[in-house]
C-alpha cells in the first residue's frame, strides 16, 4: 500500500546519505564495500550510493547499470541461487519503474539513491514533479500501460513518497528485502 511515511513500519532510524528523502551533505560516493547480505555477515553500517541525472540522457538504462554495479559491489550479484537472482532482478525492475515514472509523470528524475543493510535495500528517486504516484485502480492486467506502481507495490516490502516543505518535487522510495 502506498504511504507517505518516510520510513517503513519497522523504522530503523535515519538512513545515511540522504536515503531518508532529505538531501545528503556529503558528495556522491561510490563505495567499495562488499559482502553478501543475509549470509551470516556481521551487522555493518548501511552502504549507500547516489547518481545524479543532471544533464544525462538515457536515464533508465543508466539507472539500471548504476544499480547493477552496486548490487555486484554489495554481493547481491553474481547470484548463487535462483532466489538471489530473482531478488536482484526485482531491484532492477523497481529502479526501472520508479525512474520511468519520473520521466513520464514528473519532468524527469533528479537523483537516484540506493542504500543497503543486511536486511533491506532502499531505492529512492527524487524528481521535481508535483504529482502523487499511485497504482491505477482498478488494475487491469490485460491493458497496456499503468502497471508501474502496481509492480512496485507487489515487489516491495513498502513504498511511499517524501516531500520537503517549501521545495518543489518529491522523493519516491521503495524497500525490498535482502535475499535469504
Amino acid at each position: 500500500m502506498s504511504t507517505t511515511r518516510p520510513c517503513s513500519p519497522g523504522d530503523r532510524g535515519p538512513e545515511p546519505g540522504g536515503a531518508s528523502g532529505m538531501p545528503a551533505q556529503e558528495p556522491p560516493a561510490e563505495d567499495a564495500a562488499s559482502g553478501v547480505p543475509g549470509e551470516g555477515a556481521p551487522d555493518r553500517a548501511p552502504q549507500a550510493r547516489r547518481l545524479s541525472f543532471e544533464g544525462q540522457s538515457g536515464v533508465v538504462p543508466l539507472a539500471r547499470d548504476f544499480t547493477r554495479q552496486a548490487l555486484y559491489a554489495w554481493g547481491w550479484l553474481p547470484a548463487a541461487t535462483a532466489d538471489r537472482r530473482a531478488a536482484a532482478e526485482d531491484v532492477l525492475l523497481v529502479v526501472s519503474e520508479l525512474v520511468t515514472n519520473a520521466c513520464l509523470h514528473a519532468e524527469g528524475p533528479q537523483e537516484l539513491r540506493i542504500a543497503c543493510d543486511n536486511k533491506v535495500l532502499r531505492v529512492e528517486v527524487a524528481d521535481h514533479g508535483p504529482g502523487q504516484p499511485a497504482p491505477r485502480t482498478p488494475h487491469r492486467a490485460g491493458r497496456p500501460g499503468g502497471h508501474g506502481m502496481f509492480i512496485v507495490q507487489r515487489l516491495c516490502l513498502d513504498w511511499g513518497v517524501v516531500r520537503t516543505p517549501g521545495l518543489a518535487g518529491k522523493t519516491v522510495w521503495a524497500e525490498l528485502g535482502a535475499p535469504a
